[in-house]
């Protein structure tokens, strides 16, 4: 009874998260805000999905470690992609204007 309200709570959780960055990559302006909604709330919310999915099936589950391999996987390749198109955009010069208060990439700061 309980572990099925708190799958119930993580899971619309996870639902809402997900559907508030589809919202977010339809709304926003330029590629590098919808790259930003694409990522952070989209990993989260697979994750609480994640974590409802294993309350759900229990602690003993064969699935489970499967479930953790998703999550590492999502945690991993989510941050890689973003930055690779966040440098695609800067290298082809279709950030909007004024979006960046100085250009670090190009004065050869790193920091």
């Amino acid at each position: 009874m309980i572990a099925d309200i708190v799958t119930a709570v993580f899971l619309s959780i996870g639902a809402l998260l997900a559907v508030t960055a589809a919202i977010g990559i339809l709304r926003f302006p330029d590629t590098l805000s919808r790259m930003h909604a694409a990522t952070k709330p989209q990993t989260l919310g697979l994750l609480m999905m994640l974590i409802g999915t294993m309350i759900s099936v229990g602690g003993g589950h064969v699935d489970n470690g499967m479930l953790i391999l998703a999550g590492i996987f999502a945690l991993i390749t989510a941050p890689v992609v973003a930055h690779r198109i966040g440098r695609l955009v800067y290298q082809e010069q279709r950030a909007r204007d004024g979006l960046m208060a100085r250009d670090q990439m190009e004065s050869g700061d790193r920091d």
